[in-house]
């Protein structure tokens, strides 16, 4: 499902003396399963943007195209686009409410108008592509999990419903390491097995870099770079001027360059990287 954003802008408390403006002529497109990955400092409007593709927050003026309609215009429902844009917060298992993790993640669907069939296969699918075992966990209390248990079970509520755009607000926040890489493994199933658009927000640039297609570079309130990860990450400056790291294996692998090893400066992979190494260390000797 495509997305495009026309001159969007955002003002809270607008009229007042605490008047902000959020967002600043946005503006900006989204092709149909696209993997963009949204980076920015704290403030910089990534919230506030994301809040507006499924309309829970209304522009103070421009115009949310999603697959080809203006979701605020008079005709169209806002909770017919929720079921198409699946949004979740940061730390979503707090909003974890039934009692047990099976009827948790047929909430939605149920909502949907789906029959029983359906709602239970949507559920047991969802649960194998966030790697829960339907028969371990299904009627467990949500609240019994660890964290990244909980996480899992939030996510394979709104995958359930199928969503076209899925939109990630820091998912792995708070998580082990561990944990983490389970999520960021699950996400990437889900975009495989879907073929979905995907909007992952993430203050880790290196899971952005190595995820993503595109990259949108928000600051205060405007997007000031939409490009693939080898084009973003390559105004290493500007990026550090407004506070945002690069990816780590991107500064290695330019470090390698300078020592004269034949290595892509452009390099964003673990794995990439240690397979340019061993090719340079082996070269003329394995």
């Amino acid at each position: 499902m495509s997305i495009e954003i026309r001159n969007l802008n955002y003002i809270y408390m607008k009229d007042t003396p605490f008047e902000k403006k959020a967002l600043d002529d946005v503006s900006f497109s989204i092709n149909d399963g696209e993997f963009i990955g949204l980076i920015g400092h704290t403030g910089s409007g990534k919230s506030t943007l994301i809040q507006h593709l499924n309309g829970l927050l209304k522009p103070s003026s421009g115009e949310v195209i999603i697959d080809g309609y203006n979701i605020f215009s008079k005709n169209i429902k806002l909770s017919d686009i929720r079921k198409k844009v699946g949004l979740i917060f940061q730390y979503p298992e707090y909003q974890l409410f039934e009692e047990t993790v099976e009827k948790d993640i047929a909430f939605g669907p149920k909502n949907l108008g789906l029959s029983n069939d359906e709602i239970d296969g949507r559920v047991k699918r969802a649960m194998e592509l966030v790697e829960l075992s339907y028969e371990k966990f299904k009627d467990l209390s949500p609240f019994e999990l660890s964290g990244g248990e909980k996480r899992r079970v939030s996510i394979a509520g709104i995958v359930a419903m199928e969503p076209k755009v899925l939109i990630l607000d820091e998912p792995t926040a708070g998580l082990d390491p561990k944990a983490r890489n389970n999520i960021l493994d699950n996400i990437k199933k889900l975009h495989l097995e879907y073929k979905n658009t995907i909007i992952l927000v993430s203050h880790n640039i290196d899971d952005i870099a190595d995820f993503s297609d595109r990259v949108l570079v928000m600051e205060n309130g405007k997007n000031i770079l939409f490009d693939t990860p080898v084009n973003v990450f390559k105004n290493m400056e500007l990026l550090k001027n407004i506070g945002l790291d690069v990816p780590q294996i991107l500064i290695l692998a330019r470090e390698l360059k300078k020592n004269n090893f034949d290595i892509d400066e452009n390099i964003f992979k673990l794995k990439d990287i240690v397979d340019a190494i061993r090719l340079n260390i082996c070269k003329g000797r394995c």
